[in-house]
């Protein structure tokens, strides 16, 4: 396929583009291309890791320069300006100071932004039941919003059951 714009050279840029549910194809060799100020090449080095993880913890936000009162964690001084550079969390007492910035980026992460920790093997049982049963509260209030009576009287029941064995 030859360039849409020279007519002479192979089209190695192929620019789809959707303006008002009307999709428009182009097809451009690499000078067509940047003269047609499209797109920008450069012959710079490929990205890092680093580079990629630093542009994960700053997705969603601004890429100016954060304003010099900035607020910063009260225990260790560090700014968030700090965190999205380093990738790195300064102290516990951090998730407490920029926990609605963070929560974002730990549910993209991790899936979600609570953690649930692991259940010892000795006292895990109890610990299991409690956690069942907090999921069927939540599967309980889901099916009465969603007026599924007779899934909500079984879960009922079974809330009913784990609780009695709970209290034992």
């Amino acid at each position: 396929m030859l360039c849409d714009d020279c007519k002479e050279r192979p089209a190695s840029v192929h620019i789809t583009k959707i303006n008002n549910n009307k999709k428009t194809e182009k097809h451009l060799c690499d000078i067509c291309a940047q003269k047609s100020g499209e797109l920008t090449f450069s012959t710079e080095a490929q990205h890092t890791v680093q580079d990629f993880l630093k542009s994960m913890f700053s997705y969603g936000f601004s890429s100016q320069p954060a304003p010099r009162t900035e607020y910063t964690c009260p225990h260790c001084g560090m700014s968030y300006s700090d965190f999205s550079r380093g990738g790195k969390i300064g102290c516990s007492q951090c998730f407490a100071a920029f926990g609605e910035r963070l929560k974002p980026l730990l549910r993209r992460i991790h899936g979600t932004s609570s953690h649930t920790g692991k259940v010892p093997k000795r006292n895990g049982g109890k610990l299991a039941m409690q956690r069942k049963l907090q999921q069927l509260r939540q599967e309980l209030d889901r099916h009465v919003c969603h007026e599924e009576y007779e899934q909500a009287a079984r879960v009922r029941d079974e809330i009913r059951l784990l609780e009695k064995e709970i209290t034992k």
